[in-house]
């Protein structure tokens, strides 16, 4: 008599990701058609530098098109960031909790982040450069955030997916912010030369020190 075992067929819940990108797309769609001319030009921001001329004013930061496509980028960076933890095995891209956990830790990150600038900008007297460049930053690291997020889609429905496609994501997300930040220091040279001391404090304090710290506590914490 052959015995037969009964093994539980062990199911990934994946509704939460589903109902995250379904938001994810209604948060832009209600944005693209209550911003319509905005986001066209939004969306043409690699070719074009009409976006950034035409809402380079401070105020925009905290714009309705910006805070709504401000959730819309964190939901799809945590998603990027949990999916490569994925990819490369020390997580699980169905983790709730740990999406939840990366949420808050960007949600924290960038706006802390922010807010020390805007402090350390009033002590240098050097908002005015500040503020464009925290603008200009925002602006392009929503942009990624868009771009990764159908990519998001395909990673986390796609359980075959090499690793090098993460890495050679990364790279160019990597090689796209050197490329915005030349960008930034040529179009301020004069502000920038003006208060040059100033400047490399801010650059190494809160554009590099930050990244390193993390980097430094992710490496030890794999060891």
């Amino acid at each position: 008599m052959i015995e037969h075992l009964l093994h539980p067929r062990i199911t990934e819940n994946k509704d939460w990701a589903t109902f995250l990108f379904i938001l994810c797309f209604a948060i832009i769609a209600v944005t693209k058609s209550t911003n319509e001319n905005r986001f066209a030009d939004f969306m043409n921001l690699l070719f074009s530098d009409k976006y950034n001329k035409m809402y380079r004013d401070g105020s925009q930061m905290n714009s309705g098109f910006n805070i709504s496509l401000f959730f819309a980028q964190v939901i799809s960076l945590a998603f990027f960031i949990q999916l490569t933890l994925t990819l490369f095995g020390y997580a699980s891209k169905t983790d709730f909790i740990l999406y939840i956990q990366i949420v808050t830790f960007l949600v924290f990150f960038i706006l802390s982040k922010y807010l020390i600038e805007k402090i350390i900008a009033t002590a240098f007297n050097i908002e005015e450069f500040v503020e464009q460049f925290n603008l200009q930053k925002v602006t392009y690291r929503t942009y990624i955030g868009l771009i990764l997020l159908p990519i998001n889609v395909i990673l986390f429905y796609y359980d075959t997916i090499p690793r090098i496609i993460p890495l050679t994501i990364m790279s160019i997300m990597l090689i796209f912010s050197i490329i915005t930040y030349m960008i930034s220091i040529k179009k301020y040279h004069n502000l920038i030369f003006g208060n040059l001391f100033y400047f490399i404090l801010y650059l190494c304090t809160l554009e590099i020190a930050p990244y390193f710290f993390i980097y430094y506590f992710i490496t030890k914490g794999g060891a």
